[in-house]
């Protein structure tokens, strides 16, 4: 048990958070949000003198006070999966859920579970995620409009005005899509991790720069020692096994619990590599032939071992290796 410990409960405007004495809450506080509040924080953390701070990742909410708090040399910092801390509850027989009590939890957490330090990753990774996730969202909104004037072209009942319209909003979307990109690129070529990525993603056939801007900045964030099965499920690439006795045997599939900005970015570019790469190529028609599983389910294997594959280039710095990824047999 960590004596001196603190959960917090990160929303919008506010955050929520418990001070845990050795094992025993003291008292839960409301924050605002905001410079001022965060700073209110930071002075009543080093007051009572916490050791351990427990908090879970709420998209960008979050990421200010973990900053200053990672910042304190005394105070160790952990940053949890929400589904981690919503089972932990369960465990508590916790019978409500409110800001205060999810407070309790993160700090019941910090006092007692394993505790696995989160490092902070440099400011400019973090804007490098920025980047790859509004090009995401770029890249659906472009598709969602060009399958709209697809459809208003289809009946000679739509009005001249509104396709013009539509085309003119592809075209900003194009525009700001390019800007995106170049801005991005800057960003990563001026930094030396992110730069030495960059070149390796992109040496790899069927990466591109929208493929290695999204990468560069889900991955980099990551804990350089996590294992390539950790990578996997964290991308929720990982299969899910739900079985029970003699009666209950469903059939095995992907998690998808993970982080779904990298399964967009690996789903394409594995689909290249699968034309291009005859190694990659083998490897599919092997699982599809000899295997017995579908071309969907040959991809998102493909998917799989080829984030396994950039982990170990990341790790070992080094251009990725077909006949590693799967070695072609003399019958093939």
């Amino acid at each position: 048990m960590r004596n001196n410990a603190c959960g917090i409960d990160v929303s919008y405007k506010t955050f929520d958070v418990e001070f845990m004495i050795n094992g025993k809450p003291t008292d839960i506080k409301s924050y605002t949000n905001d410079n001022k509040g965060r700073k209110s924080f930071i002075k009543k953390l080093k007051a009572k003198k916490i050791t351990h701070v427990c908090l879970e990742a709420t998209g960008n909410y979050h990421l200010d006070i973990a900053l200053m708090v990672d910042k304190i040399k005394e105070v160790k910092l952990m940053v949890i999966n929400p589904r981690i801390s919503h089972n932990y509850s369960k465990v508590l027989n916790q019978r409500a859920k409110t800001d205060a009590q999810d407070a309790h939890v993160l700090a019941h957490y910090a006092a007692y579970m394993e505790f696995n330090q989160w490092n902070a990753p440099d400011e400019v990774i973090f804007s490098i995620r920025a980047c790859g996730r509004w090009l995401s969202q770029l890249s659906k909104q472009t598709t969602k409009l060009k399958n709209q004037l697809h459809a208003y072209k289809s009946t000679k009942f739509t009005p001249e005005f509104i396709i013009s319209d539509v085309k003119l909003s592809i075209s900003n979307l194009e525009a700001q899509k390019k800007n995106l990109i170049e801005n991005a690129l800057e960003l990563i070529l001026n930094h030396e991790k992110a730069s030495r990525m960059y070149k390796l993603i992109t040496r790899m056939s069927g990466f591109a720069d929208k493929t290695a801007i999204k990468l560069i900045g889900e991955l980099a964030v990551l804990d350089p020692d996590m294992k390539p099965k950790q990578l996997v499920a964290h991308a929720g690439l990982n299969p899910t096994v739900f079985q029970s006795g003699t009666s209950i045997n469903k059939k095995a599939r992907l998690s998808k619990a993970g982080n779904k900005y990298i399964r967009e970015a690996l789903y394409m570019s594995a689909m290249q590599m699968t034309f291009r790469n005859p190694n990659v190529q083998a490897y599919y028609e092997h699982m599809v032939n000899d295997n017995g599983i579908t071309k969907r389910q040959a991809i998102c294997a493909i998917m799989r071992k080829v984030l396994m594959s950039i982990h170990s280039m990341i790790r070992d710095n080094v251009d990725f290796d077909a006949n590693k990824f799967y070695k072609i047999s003399a019958n093939q």
